[in-house]
């Protein structure tokens, strides 16, 4: 079911979101949020959106890949490159609100999938970008906290 996305100043964006709890996720209890959150991603345009998002605070995100959509539950960065680089951003909860910031540009992921098995894979590029972004909301900052030369304009039509 495709869900509001919850705007900036809500204090639901500010918090630390709630570990998923590994043996619901195993017997597939999250399952109708990870589709909710795909649903939504898709229908607002966005390349990621974490559960906060959408008004829950739960350790889960998604990432609009090349192969799909990839829920991760309880992600954590666990490596990030020396090397960064300044990019824009924007978010779905600050429509029309964007920033150069800067990111690492590899990341060593560790999280649960949608099966509850743990994964651990590298990423690069925007994919880490993305979800340095993701995992930010899971944590209560905003790519506004980390921006430079925050300016806004409107959407035509995109």
């Amino acid at each position: 079911m495709i869900k509001q996305i919850t705007k900036y100043p809500n204090d639901v964006l500010r918090c630390r979101a709630e570990e998923s709890d590994v043996i619901l996720l195993k017997a597939g209890k999250y399952d109708h949020l990870a589709k909710d959150l795909i649903e939504s991603m898709k229908e607002h345009g966005g390349l990621g959106i974490a559960a906060p998002q959408i008004g829950v605070s739960l350790r889960l995100v998604v990432i609009d890949t090349k192969q799909g959509p990839m829920a991760l539950f309880n992600p954590e960065i666990s490596n990030f490159s020396w090397r960064k680089k300044t990019d824009e951003e924007g978010c779905l909860s600050l429509p029309g609100v964007y920033g150069m910031v800067k990111r690492s540009v590899k990341i060593t992921v560790n999280a649960f999938n949608r099966a509850g098995e743990k994964i651990n894979f590298k990423a690069e590029g925007l994919f880490a970008r993305v979800i340095q972004h993701e995992v930010d909301h899971l944590n209560g900052i905003l790519f506004i906290d980390h921006a430079k030369k925050i300016h806004s304009r409107e959407k035509h039509g995109l």
